[in-house]
């Protein structure tokens, strides 16, 4: 299986491991599972940590890359089919991130971890809620 963690899905498994299902963290860790992030969930987390809705120890994106080291992603592009898929996929938001995201998890073949209603509510791609 391959998943594409949400920002916070991703977060969380790093700084609130008690906020993730018994499903979606056995998952995460399970054998055989390839575990893929966005840019755009880093970009996310640069904005939550600027506008100070997130707190991080030291600089973010210090932060960012030795999460990274420690538990190496797969890196989802951004590319320019996942731009044309974002407008195909159905959203009940217009929300630009989440669009990327979607996108890029129908665009890779990937399952997108999520706990976010309106992502769970989409359609064109599938997902894994956190619920």
């Amino acid at each position: 299986m391959k998943l594409l963690l949400d920002t916070h899905i991703w977060l969380w498994s790093h700084l609130d491991p008690n906020r993730l299902k018994k499903r979606v963290a056995s998952a995460l860790t399970r054998a055989g599972v390839e575990l893929w992030l966005s840019p755009i969930s880093v970009w996310e987390t640069l904005l939550l940590a600027d506008k100070g809705r997130l707190r991080i120890k030291g600089n973010p994106a210090q932060w960012i890359s030795a999460v990274l080291a420690r538990v190496p992603m797969n890196e989802a592009s951004v590319t320019y089919e996942v731009a044309k898929t974002s407008r195909q996929v159905w959203m009940p938001h217009e929300d630009p991130a989440d669009r990327f995201l979607a996108a890029t998890a129908e665009v890779y073949g990937l399952v997108l971890v999520t706990g976010d209603e309106n992502l769970l509510k989409g359609k064109g791609f599938r997902t894994l809620a956190n619920a």
